[in-house]
């Protein structure tokens, strides 16, 4: 299935990870399997937060546009996923950006928790790099090929 844009242009999608070798290897997963794709990188909650609201250091929208889908780890430094997911969706206006959680843990309680509180999907880390090329093919097929996303919301200062 050919990548498709999103209202014109391509896909930007947010990645929340704080493990350097994981962001290393998704990179090289959509840069394999879907290179229209456009991704940036923050590293927690609180930096991803910054990045939504386009403060400091990610004032340029050009360079930092809003996501059409955040991809989120759980466990990270200062404001961890649960915490982000939270609020994100407490966000009136990022709260329709998609958010997968892309995590190590399969706990049934992580699992339940980030339902309840609003995630759109919850997916285990591939345990390969074969399997993340898939899950990266799936997710594009899925996400950003088939699922109508709602437009990137404008964000103004609250």
């Amino acid at each position: 299935m050919s990548t498709r844009t999103v209202f014109g242009r391509p896909q930007h999608i947010l990645i929340v990870d704080d493990d350097e070798d994981d962001c290393l290897l998704v990179r090289e997963a959509f840069e394999e399997s879907r290179p229209d794709s456009k991704l940036n990188f923050v590293h927690d909650g609180e930096q991803m937060m910054a990045y939504l609201l386009h403060q400091p250091p990610f004032e340029d929208s050009v360079r930092h546009p809003t996501p059409d889908l955040i991809l989120l780890d759980l466990n990270m430094p200062r404001m961890d996923g649960r915490e982000a997911l939270l609020a994100i969706k407490g966000h009136a206006q990022l709260r329709r950006i998609p958010v997968i959680v892309l995590t190590t843990s399969s706990d049934s309680g992580d699992v339940a928790q980030s339902y309840d509180n609003g995630v759109n999907s919850f997916i285990t880390k591939p345990a390969s790099y074969n399997e993340l090329i898939e899950f990266v093919r799936q997710l594009g097929d899925y996400w950003l090929a088939l699922v109508n996303l709602p437009p990137s919301p404008v964000i103004r200062e609250e």
